[in-house]
Order: structure tokens, then C-alpha cells, then sequence
């Protein structure tokens, strides 16, 4: 695009000349551009409705109204010689227009990818606020099921202090058999030992006697009086049988 800032002094005459004939050239290539796009086979409705629709504006009127008032602006900065339209303008316009279609093309499949992404958000956000919901409900649930944990924790101090004093009982009860059986192991010592003490003595007091005995009947005068003594038995048996 060129666009200048021309003055009335007289070096802008001096540039006419030039800008004339690029004014033809453009003029040139406009007619060029209409003239191929009369060879297309495009419907004059449709080719209004896009041109149209292309405008800025919300209806009808405010399209005109932008129309005229770009087309008066054009008008006046052309008759001042303010704006050359030249070739760079047909590039500028070129090029406004394939970015326009690009933008007009890409405009549906950005939204619905945009309208697609929003929805995911959406419902990511949707199920995050379920699930915090989900979770307060329970924890509010689970509060409530302590509500009475002072009267719980009242019985179980109460439980506790029973199973302390049970447990005192038992250990001195475990401590009094444990000193029973002590006792008792300590006196079956004792006897043990009376008895073997006993037994020992019982045992020498006999082998006393054995041999004392043993002594006796080696004295003649004692064999002889057994002797006599076993005969007078005889006798008295012989005598009761006859």
C-alpha cells in the first residue's frame, strides 16, 4: 500500500505525472479482476449476500452506513490526493480479502473446538464440585456420628478404670500363687529331705540289727538255748498231734 501525505506545495506537482499513471495501472488491473470475475459461474444473490455479510455491522442499515461512510472517506482522501490507490493497494486488498475468507473459513471449527473445550472444562469442573460436594456430605455424616463421643468417652474411662483394677487383682492374685508355690516347692524340699534323713537312718538302724543279730547267734550259749527252745516246740507239737 502507499498511502501519502501530499501537500499543495510545489513538489506535489511535480508527482503527477507519476501518479497518474499508476492511477491507470490500478484502474487497469480493477477492470482485469471484474472482468475474471464475470467468467465465473457465480449467482449475483449469493455474491451480494456474501459481500454483505462480510461487512461490519449488525443489520442492514448499519452495514449502508459503514459503506458509505468508508466510501466517502475513500473518496475525499483520493480527490485531496491524500491516498494513491496503486498496485500495492490491489495487494493490500488482495491480501485483506484471503485473510478475511481464512478467518471467515476457520472462525466454525475454532469455535466448536473452543465450544468443545469449555464443554470438557465444564464438566470436569461439574464432577470436581460433585465429588467435594460427595466428600463434605461425608464428612459431615461422620461428624455427626460423634456427636455423643463425650458419653462414649465417659463409659470407656469408666471400662478403662475397671480393666485396671481387674488387672491389679489378677497380678496380685498371680503374685500370691506365685509365693504359694514358692512355700510349697521350700516344704516339699523339707520333707524330701526328713524322709531321705529317715530312710537313712531306718536303713543303718536295721543293718545294726542284722549284724547285731548276726553276733548273737554266734554265741554257743544262745544256739544252745534255741536249740532247746526249738526242741520243746517239736515235742509240744508231736505231743498235740498224738
Amino acid at each position: 500500500m502507499s498511502l501519502r501525505l501530499l501537500t499543495k506545495a510545489p513538489s506535489a506537482v511535480a508527482v503527477r505525472p507519476m501518479l497518474a499513471a499508476q492511477r491507470s495501472t490500478a484502474s487497469a488491473a480493477v477492470r482485469h479482476m471484474a472482468t475474471s470475475a464475470e467468467d465465473k459461474e457465480v449467482s449475483p444473490d449469493s455474491k451480494a449476500q456474501s459481500i454483505i455479510d462480510a461487512l461490519p455491522g449488525n443489520s442492514l442499515v448499519s452495514k449502508t452506513g459503514v459503506v458509505t461512510a468508508l466510501a466517502g472517506a475513500a473518496a475525499y482522501f483520493i480527490s485531496q490526493e491524500i491516498y494513491i490507490f496503486n498496485e500495492e493497494s490491489l495487494v493490500l486488498f488482495a491480501f485483506a480479502a484471503t485473510f478475511g475468507g481464512i478467518v471467515k473459513s476457520a472462525r466454525q471449527p475454532f469455535n466448536e473446538w473452543a465450544d468443545g473445550h469449555i464443554s470438557k472444562i465444564r464438566s470436569v469442573l461439574e464432577k470436581a464440585r460433585v465429588d467435594h460436594k460427595a466428600a463434605v456430605a461425608d464428612r459431615i455424616e461422620q461428624v455427626g456420628q460423634m456427636k455423643d463421643v463425650v458419653e462414649v468417652t465417659k463409659a470407656l474411662y469408666a471400662l478403662s478404670k475397671e480393666t485396671a483394677k481387674l488387672e491389679a487383682e489378677a497380678f496380685e492374685l498371680k503374685q500370691k500363687t506365685a509365693m504359694s508355690a514358692e512355700v510349697k516347692s521350700v516344704l516339699d524340699s523339707w520333707v524330701r529331705y526328713e524322709t531321705s534323713v529317715r530312710e537313712r537312718e531306718q536303713s543303718k538302724l536295721a543293718a545294726y540289727m542284722i549284724e547285731k543279730i548276726k553276733a548273737d547267734l554266734l554265741d554257743p550259749t544262745l544256739q544252745s538255748q534255741i536249740l532247746e527252745e526249738s526242741i520243746t516246740q517239736v515235742e509240744k507239737i508231736a505231743g498235740s498231734k498224738a
